[in-house]
């Protein structure tokens, strides 16, 4: 059984929603988040990435960077450029993106299940990572970048959905990458009601993406409980915000990889290895990306190349049977030496919304070889935590990605 709740979000004033809202916080390096707000004043990147409000030199993640996040937001509602709901509402987040729409039910869920598996993961953390989230939550007293949650689409809750969508938006803007944002109050009783109770019947749900920012909020509960002794469970730091979405609306695109050097080998010797794997194609200089599962396409010296893998390689097992766990096992780890591609340097890992060009150039220009992966499936992702196992790293890339900035859960009067 699932607990969603309903929350009193902090939101944008109408007409700053536009300017208010980001993208994650970790889509930018350091000098891509300095640029991007410099001389804006209601971006949430300042908020989320406080160090650019700095000199370079400064330390980002010393304590008065954190401070320096929490005075900005908790001054910018202080001014008015947000402001709080006067009651507990669910929230409808349509984004639109190339002509798809994906709709979530925006809530809080409930740190118990994440603890007891009934939000189910499929990757691991990174502690460093953890631990910049855990501050940044710790100082705000809020959570303010929402975690991407998955369910088993349900009709009751389409139909829902549907008939709230014929309504006017609360926001409704296009951002500068071309998507589409729209938000819905959802503040009648009746309909908060029906959430809550078809969430209660699902015994899973599944974290899409945020798996860092989910660990966080998790541990921020568990400080804020040790704090305190005794504690209501109705107290909102017990759940953390997030963007609960059908998994029929959702596409995961292809997370590809590039590789420093051959390893020794030369192209031809690549290729001869490769088509003991199974069988190689010659493409040509025009980019392809794989048309099914059991292959990928690879570039290399100016020219394309499918790899088609043999039956022997592949498997039936939730996480073998990955992609990306093929081309690990059976090339990455054996022809390249790349045996853990989470420390290995000499690998690198390219975002399918970066396109094939973004291969060819990384090969031109500080790589040997690029790799184009076939996307993973919802239903993989789901079989895999199904079975209580971790994705290989860097499986699954979700677009469009959720903003920061829209919705933020308050926290600070209850620790």
């Amino acid at each position: 059984m699932a607990t969603i709740r309903p929350f009193c979000a902090i939101r944008p004033k109408k007409g700053l929603e536009e300017r208010i809202a980001a993208l994650p916080y970790d889509v930018y390096s350091r000098k891509e988040a300095k640029e991007k707000v410099q001389n804006d004043e209601y971006s949430f990147l300042r908020i989320d990435r406080a160090e650019t409000q700095f000199d370079d030199s400064q330390d980002m993640y010393a304590d008065e960077v954190y401070k320096k996040a929490h005075d900005l937001l908790w001054n910018m509602v202080k001014k008015g450029d947000f402001v709080k709901e006067d009651k507990p509402c669910y929230y409808l987040y349509e984004l639109v993106m190339n002509g798809r729409s994906q709709t979530g039910i925006v809530g809080c869920a409930d740190v118990d299940d994440y603890q007891n598996n009934v939000i189910k993961k499929h990757e691991n953390t990174r502690a460093e990572k953890e631990l910049d989230r855990i501050r940044h939550v710790d100082a705000l007293h809020a959570q303010t970048g929402p975690i991407f949650l998955a369910y088993r689409a349900v009709e009751e809750l389409n139909l829902l959905v549907k008939r709230i969508q014929e309504s006017a938006p609360l926001y409704d803007f296009t951002s500068e990458d071309g998507v589409t944002h729209r938000v819905w109050v959802i503040e009648q009783t009746s309909d908060i009601q029906t959430i809550s109770k078809e969430f209660e019947q699902m015994n899973e749900i599944y974290i899409a993406d945020g798996h860092h920012r989910c660990a966080s909020a998790a541990k921020v509960s568990a400080m804020y409980r040790e704090r305190k002794g005794t504690y209501d469970k109705s107290e909102e730091f017990n759940y953390f915000l997030s963007v609960l979405f059908p998994d029929e609306q959702l596409m995961i695109m292809d997370y590809n990889r590039v590789v420093k050097d051959l390893n020794g080998y030369s192209k031809e010797a690549l290729l001869e290895k490769f088509s003991e794997l199974g069988q190689v194609t010659l493409l040509g200089s025009e980019a392809a990306s794989p048309s099914k599962k059991g292959e990928v396409t690879f570039f290399i010296e100016g020219n394309w190349y499918r790899l088609i893998f043999d039956e022997k390689y592949l498997s039936d097992d939730p996480v073998e049977g990955l992609d990306v766990s093929i081309l690990q096992n059976n090339c990455l780890s054996p022809i390249f030496g790349i045996e853990d591609p989470k420390t290995d340097r000499r690998i690198d890992f390219v975002g399918g919304i970066r396109g094939l060009k973004e291969l060819e150039r990384r090969v031109n220009e500080d790589c040997r070889i690029a790799f184009a992966m076939y996307p993973t499936s919802i239903s993989e992702l789901f079989a895999v935590a199904d079975a209580n196992r971790l994705m290989p790293p860097k499986s699954t890339w979700f677009e469009p990605k959720l903003r920061s900035g829209l919705f933020i859960h308050d926290i600070k009067d209850n620790a």
